[in-house]
């Protein structure tokens, strides 16, 4: 049976700090049951996986939106599982790395540990937030960044949403491909990431992870795009599994990009 969008909690509105008062969702562990015959992994309480499992999502038969209001993919795509109730904002920047920067930074922003908001730009500068809430701001010539104390102290949320536009504008798939934590294939959880970097990459992120009684797990898997447009949880198209990921081949599959294989495993700090 589908399930049907409620008024978010106020438990919800403090955890998913972008969502307005009025705000319809369906959260992501609710609306996608696991597989039969699987069980969804244990999470540490607080983690990222943990909060991404809580996900607010859209109306069942949402279409997949592009920042400018056209339509990328219908609600009954194949390909697509649900739809993130998240905001893109109104310019072309949050695709597929931003995305993932983006949940990860509301989730440090949510759990009190803002100060450990900070992304690398793709030249390899680190953009911090706390840096930027007292008034640090980048001067960019090139491939070359310099931080200056430029702007007023300001630690809100309209402040925060700049701050990671920025980080958009300047990170992408080469930034996280960086990233120096590399999880073994059977250490996997939610909140790794596949990324192959370029121009353009792609990156998937692990959403949710189940597992059988003989150990076969299998992943949901979500993703923003080109050009920035809503991010989408996909769907394997294994009517086995629904539309979770099989995660027994040394590369995954996913319907948007070339396989990601294992090397390509990643994970925020």
């Amino acid at each position: 049976m589908p399930v049907e969008p409620r008024a978010a909690t106020r438990e919800e509105l403090a955890r998913y700090a972008w969502l307005s008062k009025d705000a319809q969702v369906r959260p992501l562990d609710a609306a996608i049951p696991a597989p039969e015959g699987y069980t969804r992994v244990t999470l540490e309480a607080g983690s990222f996986g943990a909060w991404l499992r809580g996900l607010p999502l859209r109306a069942e038969g949402t279409p997949v939106l592009h920042f400018r209001g056209g339509e990328v993919l219908p609600g009954d795509d194949a390909r697509l599982a649900a739809v993130a109730e998240l905001d893109i904002g109104s310019a072309n920047l949050q695709q597929c790395a931003d995305s993932i920067i983006r949940l990860h930074a509301e989730w440090l922003w949510s759990s009190k540990q803002r100060e450990l908001i900070a992304y690398r730009f793709t030249s390899g500068h680190l953009a911090s937030w706390p840096k930027y809430a007292e008034g640090d701001r980048a001067r960019i010539n090139g491939s070359k960044v310099t931080w200056a104390r430029s702007a007023a102290a300001d630690s809100s949320r309209a402040a925060f949403r700049s701050y990671l536009d920025l980080v958009f504008t300047y990170a992408g798939t080469l930034s996280l491909e960086g990233a120096r934590n590399h999880p073994a294939r059977d250490a996997l959880r939610p909140g790794d990431f596949f990324v192959l970097g370029g121009s353009p990459g792609h990156t998937v992120l692990v959403l949710d992870l189940a597992a059988d009684a003989g150990g076969r797990r299998v992943a949901l898997l979500g993703q923003g795009f080109m050009p920035a447009q809503d991010f989408h949880v996909l769907s394997s198209g294994d009517t086995s599994v629904g539309p979770w990921f099989p995660l027994d081949s040394d590369a995954v599959t996913t319907p948007f990009w070339k396989p990601f294989p294992w090397t390509s495993l990643r994970r925020f700090p």
